[in-house]
């Protein structure tokens, strides 16, 4: 594919799934990504090219280093440093943070000294497809290595669960800002805000058994495995913030309205039905629909978005949501990243409007978002992109390991609800959390509450 990389093709001892956490678990890479897309499994380790986001512009290391700084088109500048890559055939993994909602069109006076947008082309790269898996790198010694761990059955799962009480603690903080954002929508600043709380996990997390156990106990659209410039998450994604085609069509996801998913089918038809028919949960879904269609029509062909699906209900781990899909072909002068800016952040992970939304956001959470509903994403030299919303996930940063999750808030919402629809969201991941070898396990101390 490409004089940069040496590739062969193998069959894996393991499927995909084990096979892409026995590269992450081999130390290999110091930073890597596992993504799983549509049509299954990748592993991106090491870094061939990076680029990087924060408020003073946008940096390529390549061959040297190229910067272009802030001129308040972050994301035209994105693409202007990955079109001259190049690498045949490259594909880019990282992730986006929340914050880069408040600057993609160019307003810096919500954001610090964090980075808003990390990527890599790996040195290493290995895409899984059905039972083999195409191999490639930089040098190959890395390739001989990816081979080895690929050919060797990993490690047995072990670790004992870490015991989460997510609906333990004091709850009054977070019932106190679903009351006052409440009212705000009440005086008309607003039609929805999603509101999070924060559980902080006192045990020491093995990553990435809890990502192979949560895997395989949840029914994500996309899930994710990531180290990447210090931060690391493991998570169960619930929709796509977007999804581009190489030919331009162009894809959002949203997934708003919520019951939970028990082990009692019959109880989870009575739930199914109830959500079906739920005036504030209908209410919620249709104008993030609504939304999401006017954000593709600003960068669509005129006539080209339509919801070929809406309503439906999607079974998410512990959760069943509403979830609709809606479509629209780019219209000339408009690419890949204008299509991400268009829907970024998710209105599922905001608000209505979005900067209305943010406000109450910034007003009401106790700390900053970062990767908390921003993107992991995959995008291609031709253009195609995959953009996961980062929900349902665990997080790890500068010896902080925690989990967080929200609810839509709309006029109807009623404080205890909305924290009961955090805990069942919070739940796709807490039950599945590994404790890494002599951490605490199922007799260590319980989580703590924040926000």
């Amino acid at each position: 594919m490409s004089p940069y990389y040496v590739e062969t093709r193998i069959e894996p001892a393991e499927d995909q799934l084990a096979a892409a956490a026995a590269l992450a678990d081999s130390g290999l890479h110091d930073d890597y990504v596992v993504y799983e897309g549509p049509d299954g499994w990748s592993y991106a380790g090491g870094t061939l090219a990076e680029l990087t986001l924060d408020r003073t512009g946008a940096r390529l290391s390549y061959g040297g280093e190229r910067f272009l700084p802030w001129d308040g088109k972050p994301l035209r500048q994105v693409q202007a440093l990955l079109d001259t890559l190049a690498v045949d055939g490259w594909r880019a993994y990282g992730w986006a943070a929340f914050e880069l909602s408040y600057a993609k069109d160019g307003s810096l006076d919500h954001v610090g000294a964090e980075k808003l947008l990390h990527l890599v082309v790996p040195r290493t790269e290995v895409r899984f497809e059905g039972s083999t898996a195409l191999v490639r790198s930089a040098d190959p010694e890395g390739l001989v290595a990816a081979l080895d761990v690929l050919r060797t059955p990993g490690r047995a799962g072990g670790g004992r669960t870490t015991r989460i009480d997510v609906r333990g603690f004091d709850k009054t903080d977070y019932r106190s800002s679903v009351e006052s954002a409440v009212a705000e929508i009440h005086e008309d600043r607003l039609q929805k805000v999603i509101l999070s709380r924060v559980v902080e996990v006192e045990d020491d997390i093995d990553l990435v058994e809890t990502y192979v156990r949560g895997r395989r106990g949840n029914t994500p659209a996309r899930s994710f495995l990531l180290r990447l410039g210090g931060v690391e998450a493991a998570g169960f994604s619930p929709e796509t913030v977007v999804e581009v085609e190489a030919g331009g069509r162009v894809y959002s996801q949203p997934l708003a309205g919520t019951r939970a998913l028990t082990q009692d089918p019959q109880r989870n038809r009575a739930l199914r039905e109830d959500l079906l028919s739920d005036p504030k949960e209908i209410y919620e879904h249709a104008i993030s629909v609504k939304v999401g269609t006017d954000e593709l029509t600003d960068v669509s062909q005129a006539g080209s978005v339509e919801v070929p699906e809406f309503m439906a209900v999607k079974e998410r781990g512990s959760v069943q949501h509403l979830a609709s899909r809606v479509s629209g072909r780019l219209a000339d002068g408009f690419g890949t990243w204008d299509a991400f800016g268009a829907v970024f952040p998710a209105v599922t992970a905001s608000g209505v409007p979005k900067d209305a939304a943010y406000d109450v956001i910034r007003q009401y959470e106790p700390e900053r978002r970062g990767l908390y509903s921003g993107a992991v994403l995959t995008v291609d030299e031709d253009g195609g992109m995959d953009a996961a919303l980062v929900l349902r996930s665990v997080y790890r940063q500068g010896g902080r390991t925690w989990l967080r999750a929200g609810a839509g808030i709309v006029g109807q919402s009623t404080a205890a609800r909305e924290f009961e629809e955090t805990s069942e969201k919070l739940e796709s991941v807490s039950r599945f959390l590994v404790a890494a070898d002599g951490a605490g396990g199922a007799d260590g101390p319980q989580a703590r509450l924040a926000g």
